[in-house]
């Protein structure tokens, strides 16, 4: 069915303006919060919402859903752009300044090139969940060294031990949680809270499952809390054993905002054998003890090839890198987990190693390190298993 533009202008502007916004009590339109409509002949549509800290992230999910269910609609894309961030019309031009003087400075002087900042509000109080049960963080200081499939694997590893277990991927610029666990769709929502989907036996919850997949996260600090926060308390998680957040790598807004939101338990640092990695994941540690967030122990993740004909081991990427770093941080080295190409395949399906091949010598290192997770908030010794 084709649909003229005026005519499919004229349902977007009527479906926009039954979608609201609870904060400011009025419709999306009323509100200034979308720009950039723009329509085909074919009935896509694509469109910017802006999205202030204190504004509920489900009305993007809103949003889209309105358009989608106009007739003629073939397909909605909805970017996302932080309020605060909107280009705004420039002031009112100010008379010319007159020509420096000869002594004067070329150069800004520091306190007169701008007005004084605003005074920095106080971080807020971190909220106990204790419903979540044990909150732990995997982190890592870099991208590419397994953070994700150490996360994924490890929930799923706990799920199969008989924990209640809820995964939650805080990576919001790269959130590859969806894929490697199999799921991916629009989660319902009841009573005003969202239902993570399930997958492995695991509850899941993914800002992949709201965003395009191609969207990118221009976002800052502020939003950034906002989504944390949100899926902390407007997400129905039930009551849960463990509480895992896969973290995006780096020390940055997503971590801050975690431990400002609420009470960490712990945190497990991922590195490869690489000094280089490690010395990155050195800082990670470094950031979370500072915040009083306890580093658990140290993941060193590819530690070497083991040959699947004879057996032997070949270290690719260096020995010895997370040993080094959990005795330089005075914590246990929880596991050293083999490189294995089906690792990398199984997440590409959304079969993690612990599911897809659960003998493998990768999923036995991520089985176990699982046992070694429990037995720490035991007050155990969590011991490596034997090679």
């Amino acid at each position: 069915m084709s649909t003229s533009e005026p005519n499919l202008q004229d349902r977007i502007i009527d479906a926009l303006s039954r979608v609201r916004n609870n904060r400011v009590g009025t419709n999306v339109l009323e509100a200034e919060m979308v720009r950039d409509i723009a329509t085909t002949t074919q009935g896509k549509i694509r469109l910017t919402v802006l999205l202030a800290p204190s504004d509920d992230a489900t009305i993007v999910r809103d949003v889209r859903l309105a358009l989608q269910g106009i007739t003629g609609v073939t397909d909605v894309r909805v970017d996302v752009k932080d309020a605060s961030a909107a280009i705004t019309a420039p002031p009112p031009a100010r008379p010319p300044a007159p020509p420096p003087k000869a002594a004067s400075r070329t150069l800004p002087v520091m306190g007169q090139e701008a007005p004084a900042q605003r005074p920095v509000p106080p971080a807020p109080t971190p909220v106990a969940y204790p419903r979540l049960g044990r909150i732990v963080a995997i982190s890592s200081g870099k991208g590419g060294v397994g953070k994700s499939t150490v996360a994924t694997n490890l929930a799923i590893a706990l799920a199969k031990q008989g924990a209640r277990v809820g995964l939650m991927d805080a990576d919001v610029y790269g959130p590859n949680v969806p894929r490697m666990m199999g799921v991916n769709a629009q989660p319902p929502v009841h009573d005003e809270k969202i239902i993570p989907l399930e997958a492995h036996g695991v509850k899941v919850m993914s800002l992949g499952f709201l965003i395009e997949r191609d969207q990118p996260a221009i976002w800052r600090g502020p939003i950034i809390m906002k989504i944390i926060t949100q899926f902390l308390r407007d997400v129905q998680w039930g009551d849960l054993d463990y509480f895992l957040v896969d973290m995006p790598p780096g020390t940055g807004d997503a971590q801050l905002s975690l431990v400002q939101a609420t009470m960490v338990h712990g945190a497990i640092i991922v590195t490869t054998p690489q000094e280089v990695a490690s010395g990155d994941a050195l800082r990670g540690a470094k950031m979370f003890q500072r915040v009083d967030v306890p580093v658990l122990g140290i993941v060193e993740n590819m530690s070497y090839f083991l040959c699947p004909h004879c057996g032997d081991r070949t270290a690719i990427f260096g020995t010895g890198g997370g040993g080094r770093l959990a005795a330089e941080l005075g914590v246990p080295l929880l596991a050293e987990i083999p490189l294995y190409p089906a690792v990398l395949e199984g997440a590409d399906r959304g079969q993690p190693i612990v599911v897809s091949e659960p003998d493998a010598p990768a999923a036995v290192a991520l089985t176990e390190l699982g046992r070694g997770l429990g037995a720490l908030f035991a007050g155990e010794a969590a011991t490596l298993p034997p090679a």
